[in-house]
């Protein structure tokens, strides 16, 4: 059966003319595959997927992923990189060491009620452990770095965590597009993350974001929240990581509408 598969024209000038029409037939293309952006579970038979292919220095790897999330591309990464992707694509060789800290950041928006009034919040959580930069430890700093940068532990999610001057969350025509944080030696801001292709977040949500300028950002170790289909069971989550010290938030500008 033919896939829903979208191969663009500079995918398909990597791999060739003829291993694009293969993938576009269905001869070579998986039917389920995790998401290389959201790393859920998708189905090129019954959802629209892209290709992806990331090239280093030396190797080429062809991903997949949810339209939604990314559209059909080329990604130049290192070849250090593309080996951390190969890892995370196949799941094998769990942490990645040192070179963990080309883990993908997940981002999750919802709104999270405090204090009897609902705010927008964004939930991240990488795909695998981070380490500090030239580090050969194999553990996990992602918490400790951010509250380096002014991050906040959260124990419980009873009250708005304070504002973190210099970061900001870009929001734009409604959709979200990166968060930003403090330039080095106070030059312009740098995204700190930012999304593959602009995300859609709720009328509500956008609607929150508006009403308050600022967005709640919490942040937790790569296993501490998930991909939540429904607020409440975010919330949930969010409750059991701040309950097990694994939640670091702050409250960040809203930069745009």
């Amino acid at each position: 059966m033919p896939r829903m598969l979208d191969v663009s024209d500079d995918v398909r000038a990597e791999i060739g003319d003829e291993e694009a029409d293969r993938l576009l037939a269905g001869e070579n293309a998986p039917g389920s595959y995790d998401c290389t952006s959201c790393r859920t579970q998708g189905d090129s038979e019954q959802e629209r997927t892209s290709t992806v292919l990331f090239i280093g220095d030396e190797t080429a790897v062809l991903a997949f992923a949810h339209a939604s999330c990314l559209p059909s591309q080329v990604v130049q990464v290192t070849e250090e990189q593309l080996q951390g992707a190969v890892r995370s694509i196949t799941a094998e060789g769990g942490p990645a060491g040192a070179g963990s800290e080309q883990a993908v950041l997940g981002v999750t928006s919802g709104l999270v009620l405090i204090n009897g009034e609902l705010h927008p919040a964004l939930v991240v959580e990488p795909t695998g452990p981070i380490v500090r930069p030239g580090s050969t430890d194999i553990g996990d700093d992602f918490l400790p770095l951010l509250i380096e940068q002014g991050f906040m532990p959260v124990t419980q999610l009873n009250s708005v965590p304070p504002v973190l001057h210099g970061w900001s969350v870009l929001l734009a025509a409604g959709q979200l597009h990166a968060v930003l944080q403090p330039g080095t030696g106070g030059g312009s801001p740098v995204a700190w993350w930012q999304a593959h292709q602009a995300l859609q977040v709720a009328d509500s949500w956008r609607a929150a974001a508006n009403k308050h300028q600022q967005v709640l950002l919490f942040a937790a170790p790569v296993g501490s929240i998930g991909r939540q289909p429904r607020e409440d069971l975010l919330r949930d989550a969010l409750d059991k990581a701040a309950a097990n010290g694994k939640l670091v938030g702050s409250a960040l500008p809203l930069a745009g509408t």
